[in-house]
């Protein structure tokens, strides 16, 4: 059921994704100073909210997960020497 569920909503993604570009042919040239790029509005917001979640995403990964995976380690030695002692 989790994999159809999965299948669901990559093809509901992927569909919003098309109609954004669809609905949005604008031509926009983005010009980064060193490099002038040339592409339609749709793609444009897509790729502004994929930068956006990749960036977002990896915030969280590198302030709150890492730290976490670090502390995991000397918190299970810590409650298997506590649970060893208590017996």
């Amino acid at each position: 059921m989790a994999r159809f569920f999965r299948y669901v909503v990559a093809i509901a993604c992927l569909l919003a994704g098309a109609m954004v570009g669809a609905l949005n042919p604008q031509p926009v040239v983005l010009d980064l100073g060193i490099a002038t790029l040339h592409a339609g509005l749709g793609l444009s917001v897509l790729v502004a909210l994929l930068v956006g979640v990749l960036v977002g995403g990896g915030s969280v990964v590198i302030g709150v997960v890492l730290p976490l995976r670090r502390r995991l380690p000397r918190e299970t030695a810590g409650l298997a020497a506590a649970t060893d002692t208590g017996d």
